[in-house]
C-alpha cells in the first residue's frame, strides 16, 4: 500500500500539468503564449511587491535583533503558560503573521532542537498550518495594488490567526499529550 502512494505522489504533479496543459489545447488555448504572458506579469509583480517585502524583512529583522522579540515572550509567558502554550512556540506565535519564511527558518530550528515528531515539532507545524501571514499580505499584496485602507483586514486577519492557534494548541493537546 505504502509503494502505491509513493507512485501516486510522484507522479501526481507531472499528470497535473499535463493534464492543464492538454485541456488548454483542447479548448483551443494557445497555451505557449498563455504561458509566457504570465510569466510576464509574474514578474512585473515581482517588481512591485520587491520595496514591500523589502520593508517587511527588514522591519522583522530588527525586532528579533533589538532583543523586543525575548522582552515581549517574557512578558506574556504568564498568559501564554496558562493557555498551555509552550516558551518554545511563542516566537511563532508572533513571526508567523509577519513572515512565511521567518516563521519557516524558525520551525526548522524548532525541528533541529526538538525534532518534528515531538509535541513541541507537531504544534509548531499544526499553527504554520493553521495560520496565515496577515502583516505579510498586508503589507506586500494590499500595497502592490494600491489598497490604502486596510484596518479592518488586520483586526479580521489577527482575530482567524489567534483562532488558529487556540485550536491548533487545544488539538494537538488532545490527540497528542493523551
Amino acid at each position: 500500500m505504502l509503494a502505491l502512494l509513493q507512485q501516486i505522489s510522484s507522479w501526481s504533479i507531472p499528470v497535473l500539468v499535463v493534464s492543464i496543459i492538454l485541456y488548454g489545447y483542447l479548448k483551443g488555448v494557445k497555451v505557449y503564449d498563455s504561458f509566457t504572458d504570465g510569466a510576464k506579469n509574474g514578474l512585473n509583480t515581482a517588481l512591485k511587491i520587491l520595496p514591500y517585502l523589502l520593508a517587511m524583512m527588514v522591519a522583522i529583522n530588527v525586532f528579533r535583533a533589538s532583543g523586543a522579540m525575548d522582552l515581549l515572550i517574557k512578558l506574556l509567558n504568564p498568559l501564554t503558560g496558562r493557555l498551555g502554550i509552550p516558551d518554545q512556540i511563542t516566537p511563532l506565535i508572533f513571526l508567523r503573521p509577519l513572515s512565511g519564511s521567518g516563521s519557516l527558518s524558525y520551525i526548522s530550528h524548532i525541528f533541529q532542537e526538538y525534532g518534528p515528531d515531538s509535541f513541541i515539532g507537531i504544534l509548531a507545524s499544526t499553527i504554520q498550518g493553521s495560520t496565515e501571514t496577515t502583516f505579510y499580505i498586508v503589507a506586500v499584496y494590499f500595497g502592490a495594488i494600491g489598497i490604502k485602507k486596510y484596518r479592518y483586514a488586520i483586526t479580521v486577519g489577527l482575530l482567524a490567526d489567534l483562532a488558529g492557534y487556540l485550536a491548533a494548541v487545544f488539538i494537538c493537546k488532545i490527540l497528542f499529550l493523551n
